[in-house]
């Protein structure tokens, strides 16, 4: 045997050492993960929903993955600077997001969307759904939702809706309302929620959709409002008295402000695997099942809570958007 052909003998042996190093180096590294604090972005502003549920999981999943879960608010452009900013990072999964159904909505209100949803991210699984309400100001004509149809159909050029700006989950709820109505209503958008809400019950707009969230206190004061049904496909366990708009004729409205975690495309697997069994702990969690239940939400069942069932359920939330955002002839640009 000549002395090269011994050397690259020796060479090959080298590298094949090295590579089973370097496997070896891989699984400690995906075995030890995490190793640091993992920062859950918020497309919103802290106080809000979005910002409450992310603080309040964030918790019970940080314990689990023995590492701090940090907040952070990325707020601006409708909700997109946050998903913008966890497409771009670095995926080695220390960036995650938490957003509503802005992120099935946004392909199609946006022209020049710096993300696509169902490309450029892991999914981790959905959160929770929060479900919305129908109001009026209290001495608007109508008295029930039949009462409430006929006039919207006869009066819908002087018909005002409110919502939370263009994007909001309240302009979507308003968008397919006047989809399933095929009417037209002035439609106003105000800078959030609560200024929305202080309007309708001063009684300068006539209608708004809002989140349970906010809606729930001023539905069972009674006073200050009405409410002609709540948007999700069954009644609401802390609204049973209220019937659905979609038992009451609008066949097939559902709408509620579901909520996902996501991390960049390309984050390995077994940091996926891990986040999403931190985020069923969380969900199984009493105090955050408790606190979900004061906001009148529902925490989603184990099926949804996973990689799978959020994929499904945003694809088939950008199909059903998509053309609802199309017919009204919105774009937020």
């Amino acid at each position: 045997m000549t002395r090269s052909s011994t050397s690259r003998r020796w060479a090959l042996r080298a590298c094949a050492a090295g590579a089973v190093l370097a496997l070896g180096a891989g699984s400690a590294m995906a075995n030890n993960w995490p190793d640091k604090p993992i920062t859950l972005v918020v497309p919103y502003t802290a106080g809000g929903p979005t910002d409450v549920v992310a603080r309040l999981i964030a918790v019970p999943m940080g314990q689990s993955l023995g590492q701090t879960v940090l907040v952070e608010n990325t707020v601006g452009a409708g909700g997109t600077i946050a998903p913008a900013r966890v497409a771009k990072s670095k995926n080695d999964g220390y960036t995650i997001l938490i957003h509503h159904m802005g992120m099935a909505t946004a392909p199609a209100l946006y022209k020049k969307l710096p993300y696509d949803p169902l490309k450029d991210f892991e999914y981790i699984g959905q959160v929770l759904d929060v479900p919305m309400t129908l109001l009026s100001r209290k001495d608007f004509p109508a008295n029930n939702f039949k009462e409430l149809q006929d006039y919207v159909k006869k009066n819908q050029d002087k018909v005002s809706l409110a919502n939370a700006g263009i994007g909001a989950v309240s302009q979507l709820c308003g968008m397919l309302f006047m989809h399933q109505m095929g009417v037209k209503l002035t439609t106003v958008p105000y800078k959030g929620a609560g200024p929305a809400m202080n309007d309708l019950m001063g009684g300068q707009v006539d209608l708004l959709c809002d989140q349970t969230t906010q809606t729930v206190p001023v539905i069972k004061d009674g006073k200050r409002a009405k409410v002609f049904g709540v948007t999700t496909s069954e009644r609401l366990s802390s609204l049973p008295e209220i019937p659905t708009l979609n038992e009451q004729g609008l066949k097939g409205f559902d709408v509620k402000v579901w909520h996902g975690m996501y991390a960049p495309k390309g984050t390995p697997k077994e940091a996926v695997d891990k986040i999403n069994k931190a985020l069923n702990v969380a969900l199984k969690d009493d105090n955050v099942k408790k606190r979900i239940a004061e906001l009148s939400s529902d925490l989603v069942s184990p099926e949804k809570a996973t990689p799978e069932g959020l994929r499904k359920h945003l694809e088939a939330e950008v199909a059903r958007w998509d053309k609802v955002i199309k017919a009204a002839g919105v774009t937020a640009e």
